[in-house]
Formats: structure tokens, C-alpha cells, sequence
């Protein structure tokens, strides 16, 4: 049976803010845990990476620095299923320097995630785009 669509938009949100939370926080593993085994991301300017050691090689290399935080908005589910499901976000990404925090990027993500057996949502594609 499909779940309910208030089911799969939480399942997204949870995945996408487990990702974005292990992004911020440098845990690599936990990153690469929010995407399929057969999963892939495309960054501009940074490549498309696929599979878990692929994925685990390219975020190692782009871990934090210095603070951060990705602040993921407007996600919207556009189409849905059983075992599928397309998201759309907004994100502007924050680094702390200095003087404070700056606005560094803005753009928006296109998501497309499968669930897992376990019932979790996880990437099968995430690609962002810059404005």
C-alpha cells in the first residue's frame, strides 16, 4: 500500500534534513547514509559523483572548514509514489568568517529520492543549481 502523501512529504524533509545537518556538522558518513548505495549527486563546478564510495571520496574532500550552515527552505514534493518521490528546494548557504556570517550561495536543489526498505526516504539524485 502507498503511503499517504503527508507520509512520503515528512519522509523527504527528514532525509533532507538529516543530510543537511551532517553536511554542516563534517560527519561524511552520515552524509553518504542519506543516499542509495547506487545513489549520486551533481554540484556545479564540483562534479557528479555516484555510489557510495564515490560520494564518501568527493564530500570527505569538501568537509567544513570553517562554520557552516546550509539552510534548506520552500521544499516542495512535486510528484510521489510508493517508492519515489521529487522534491524541489530552495537553499542559501551561510559561512561564518571574521566579520560574522555571510550569504555565500543561493540556489535550489532537485531531489529525487527512493524509499528504503526500512521505510526512510534516501537520494537516488540530488542535483543543486546556483542562481
Amino acid at each position: 500500500m502507498a503511503p499517504v502523501p503527508a507520509e512520503v512529504v515528512e519522509g523527504v524533509r527528514a532525509a533532507i534534513a538529516a543530510y543537511t545537518q551532517a553536511l554542516d556538522d563534517g560527519r561524511t558518513e552520515d552524509v553518504v547514509a542519506t543516499f542509495c548505495p547506487d545513489g549520486s549527486c551533481e554540484i556545479p563546478g564540483l562534479g557528479t559523483h555516484e555510489g557510495h564510495e564515490a560520494l564518501l571520496a568527493a564530500y570527505a574532500r569538501w568537509a567544513p572548514r570553517a562554520p557552516q550552515r546550509h539552510l534548506v527552505v520552500n521544499t516542495l514534493v512535486t510528484h510521489w509514489g510508493a517508492a519515489e518521490a521529487h522534491a524541489v528546494s530552495d537553499v542559501v548557504f551561510l559561512l561564518r568568517r571574521d566579520r560574522g556570517w555571510s550569504v555565500e550561495v543561493v540556489g535550489r536543489y532537485h531531489d529525487t529520492l527512493h524509499r528504503a526498505a526500512d521505510g526512510t526516504w534516501r537520494f537516488h539524485h540530488r542535483r543543486a543549481e546556483f542562481a
